[in-house]
């Protein structure tokens, strides 16, 4: 079971509650007024291989090159769709 944060919603006590989850919030243990789930900020850092930030990177164009390069590489594909193979990978079935 998890462990919820709590606040009282008349005077702002806070405390903490070993509960299940789905559970109804309890009353203020100081005052007895209802309460709300406190609900916090978590420092997750994603690394590694897998996410938006390695996946979907352009490719490093801060010299002014990128655009050529993608440009070429469309040129070359056209032209080889003319001699009927892409060389690309073939499709897995």
């Amino acid at each position: 079971m998890p462990v919820y944060e709590y606040r009282c919603v008349a005077n702002g006590h806070q405390f903490d509650l070993y509960q299940p989850v789905g559970a109804v919030p309890p009353a203020c243990p100081i005052c007895g007024s209802p309460t709300r789930k406190v609900y916090s900020a978590v420092g997750i850092i994603f690394k590694g291989p897998g996410f938006h930030v390695t996946d979907y990177r352009r490719p490093a164009a801060a010299d002014g090159q990128g655009g050529e390069k993608s440009e070429a590489k469309a040129s070359a594909g056209e032209s080889g769709k003319s001699g009927g193979d892409a060389g690309g990978t073939p499709a897995k079935s």
